[in-house]
């Protein structure tokens, strides 16, 4: 059986996919309104950094844990979901000393 064609995804669709999966969406739901795969939609978010998502749902952080650090992935992933900066790497280019 031939493998499925990828689709050709434009910046919409990824920015979508961050946006969506920030609000807490299912795949399924973002796949439905890409009228994509849930599979393909998948495989895109883990490429372009959208995988992991922190909803409400997760366990909430212990008050009494030390501060995370600058740029730790935790808090910058927090910091930059559903913004220009996602998916960017800590420290930014011009920001370096």
């Amino acid at each position: 059986m031939p493998p499925h064609p990828q689709p050709a995804w434009t910046h919409a669709q990824d920015l979508q996919i961050r946006r969506r999966r920030v609000e807490g969406a299912s795949w399924e739901t973002i796949a439905t309104e890409l009228s994509l795969p849930v599979r393909a939609v998948v495989e895109r978010a883990h490429r372009i950094g959208a995988g992991r998502t922190h909803t409400s749902d997760s366990a909430p952080q212990d008050p009494l844990r030390e501060p995370l650090p600058a740029g730790h992935p935790d808090s910058w992933d927090a910091l930059t979901a559903g913004t220009v900066l996602q998916g960017q790497p800590y420290p930014l280019r011009h920001f370096r000393r």
